[in-house]
């Protein structure tokens, strides 16, 4: 049975400030666009988009389907108070044949139930280029947070970042860059042993508790609870912990309360700090992705 002919090429369901300005990009690019759950951050931005009256009809109406990054949210598609809490469920149910779905941090199960009906899903943060653009800007704006929620200089400063992935080595470079002492903490000695030879002291986790209470700036990326009391009680009252690990993050924050000890979790920054530049960078690859199944469309046919 042949698809019916969709009124609009690409829909945009939520988000935050990179996928609004995605609609924007793409509609320049000559793509029909239509949009929805995202309408407070376009009367900022200046949309030229379609806007839907439901997410169904957004949905309903394009062949590729864009969201937010992440695209679910405690089980609801994150974006604003128009998707009155869509579920995951919800959403999946709007969803038909050979659509093609991309977002951020896709949940496996989600991609399961979607293959099952040949609907296609391409996660953003699995794409080893969209990754590190992301982590770019994910550093700059950690670093922005601690210029913002404390009174003393990154120069100079004891710095302590967990973990050692792609955001992780970003940030130690920028704070190297900026005069702070950077020390790196992690359970992988592969991972401690590149931070040695990029110039920074290490210490593994097995260490924290012992050494924590010599840093004024702690930047936490390992998305485990490595922050619990044992190891909040021996951090400085006076420093500042930020935490940009994905989820809930490493830090049990109440706890920190009550210890007086200011800790904050920033998610999202490069939406928060850089969308327009952030946009670009997904529009890049969804474009590819449209152009290269086109290909394969017109290959199969050939």
């Amino acid at each position: 049975m042949e698809q019916r002919r969709k009124q609009y090429d690409i829909a945009l369901i939520g988000g935050d400030a990179r996928i609004a300005y995605m609609a924007t990009i793409l509609a320049e690019k000559g793509y029909r666009v239509i949009t929805y759950g995202m309408k407070k951050l376009e009367e900022n931005i200046g949309n030229p988009a379609t806007c839907a009256d439901s997410v169904e009809e957004a949905i309903e109406e394009a062949m590729y389907i864009i969201g937010g990054i992440p695209l679910f949210k405690n089980g609801k598609v994150a974006g604003g108070s128009e998707l009155h809490g869509m579920s995951q469920e919800a959403f999946y149910r709007c969803l038909e044949m050979h659509q093609v779905v991309f977002g951020g941090v896709i949940p496996t199960q989600f991609e399961s139930l979607c293959k099952e009906r040949s609907i296609v899903c391409y996660d953003f943060m699995r794409d080893e280029s969209l990754a590190i653009f992301n982590a770019i800007a994910t550093a700059e704006g950690t670093i922005l947070e601690a210029l913002k929620n404390k009174e003393t200089n990154i120069h100079g400063s004891k710095s302590l970042v967990l973990g050692y992935g792609r955001c992780a080595k970003i940030l130690c470079e920028k704070l190297r860059g900026m005069g702070a002492n950077v020390t790196v903490c992690a359970r992988n000695e592969i991972q401690l042993a590149y931070a040695s030879a990029y110039g920074d002291q290490v210490i593994s986790i097995s260490q924290l508790e012992r050494e924590i209470s010599q840093f004024e700036y702690i930047y936490n990326t390992i998305p485990a609870k490595v922050f619990c009391q044992s190891a909040l009680s021996h951090v400085r009252r006076d420093a500042l912990i930020i935490d940009i690990a994905s989820g809930d993050g490493g830090i049990d924050y109440a706890c920190a309360n009550r210890l007086g000890i200011r800790a904050i979790q920033c998610l999202g920054l490069p939406g928060k700090y850089a969308p327009k530049i952030s946009a670009s960078g997904l529009v890049d690859f969804v474009v590819r992705k449209i152009e290269q199944g086109k290909e394969i469309c017109n290959g199969d046919k050939g």
